[in-house]
């Protein structure tokens, strides 16, 4: 089985130029529960990142 992981940017984080402590902190809850579930430990993951694309619309690399 394979785990797809979809990080989004936040609003609050629209303008920062780094990678966003939302897409951080999301990756960290998401990669929290992978390990806590049994049926996901040990699954490949591949990991999704929206970040610097608002959510507002479909128009983002991590959808397309």
């Amino acid at each position: 089985m394979r785990v797809a992981k979809y990080l989004r940017l936040s609003n609050e984080d629209l303008f920062n130029k780094d990678e966003s402590s939302s897409i951080v902190n999301q990756r960290l809850l998401i990669d929290s529960y992978i390990q806590r579930s049994e049926e996901l430990i040990g699954c490949k993951t591949e990991e999704f990142i929206d970040d610097g694309f608002t959510g507002t619309n479909m128009e983002r690399p991590g959808i397309t």
